[in-house]
């Protein structure tokens, strides 16, 4: 009898601590082409792991910022991720690389074109929309906390 209520509080604080994770991530403001954009940053490996994932929705100009220990070609999914998003790979100095469009629970990956230190995520279309393209400086890196 009590093994059904056991596993529902077990799922229950399971729910609450993934939903608690994405709120307890560091915050910053970025700047691009005059544009502000506030993110979380996902400096730690589990942040990264998890990323958007089960978010049913993502506000105007809010994103993640995904912190990676090293540059490299990495790579982007949307596995358990129900927003539309885009992705734009940016260098060491914040300059964008290239930008990707991603559809919700695709995996497909989407890839750096060339070694990136970090990935941005934002709603689907923001890059566009404010005529953000590769090439573009994001502004604000410099206040992420390193990768782990």
């Amino acid at each position: 009898m009590l093994r059904p209520a056991r596993h529902a509080l077990i799922g229950a604080v399971l729910a609450l601590s993934v939903a608690g994770a994405s709120a307890q991530q560091p915050e910053i403001t970025l700047t691009v082409n005059d544009q502000r954009l506030m993110v979380e940053v996902a400096h730690t490996e589990t942040a990264r792991t998890q990323g958007l994932m089960h978010r049913r929705m993502l506000p105007e100009s809010r994103g993640m910022l995904f912190v990676f220990r090293e540059p490299a070609l990495h790579g982007m999914w949307m596995m358990n991720t129900y927003v539309p998003l885009s992705v734009a790979f940016l260098d060491g100095q914040g300059v964008i690389i290239n930008i990707a469009d991603m559809e919700p629970h695709a995996r497909t990956t989407h890839s750096a074109a060339r070694p990136a230190k970090y990935a941005l995520e934002v709603n689907l279309g923001w890059f566009a929309k404010h005529g953000i393209k590769p090439g573009a400086r994001v502004e604000g890196i410099e206040r992420a906390p390193p990768a782990l």
